[in-house]
């Protein structure tokens, strides 16, 4: 037999990109087990999809039909299964807001907590000035029992 070109299909359609689509969307289809609609001759499938498009032995109609079909992705859901994707979808978005907030929320918390690791140091730092005056009146005090320690040496000793 002599050997099928896309010559001898393209009439059957408006454009080569159609005839190529509904030709491998057949040579698909005898590749999972269609039966061919013309003889084999050794032919591999795609020659016998070019062959049954040129000899019309399946309807141009039927073949873009089932391309159509293959390519549709719809599924028979029902409406109430679709709002339940869709609440879903929307739970999630506020699930990560939600998370966005509390990373907001503990950024927030971590600077607070870098505030009052800092606090004791400015309390140390009041606590020195009084601990420098108490240090100075216990200086003082110290001075002044050692001025009478000294006055008490410096009497003669009573025999």
């Amino acid at each position: 037999m002599a050997r099928i070109t896309v010559e001898d299909c393209i009439d059957k359609f408006e454009s080569r990109f159609e005839l190529v689509l509904v030709a491998s969307n057949r040579a698909r289809r005898l590749h999972s087990g269609d039966n061919p609609t013309v003889e084999k001759d050794n032919d591999k499938n795609t020659v016998i999809a070019l062959r049954e498009i040129a000899d019309e032995t399946i309807p141009i109609d039927e073949m873009k039909n089932n391309l159509i079909e293959e390519y549709q992705t719809v599924s028979m859901q029902s409406e109430e299964d679709l709002t339940i994707e869709n609440s879903d979808l929307q739970d999630g978005i506020a699930d990560n807001e939600i998370k966005e907030n509390a990373l907001e929320l503990e950024d927030h918390d971590n600077s607070d907590n870098e505030i009052k690791e800092s606090a004791p140091e400015l309390e140390d730092h009041d606590n020195s000035e009084s601990t420098i005056e108490e240090m100075s009146d216990k200086k003082d005090s110290l001075n002044e029992n050692n001025e009478e320690f000294s006055n008490k040496t410096d009497q003669p000793i009573e025999d």
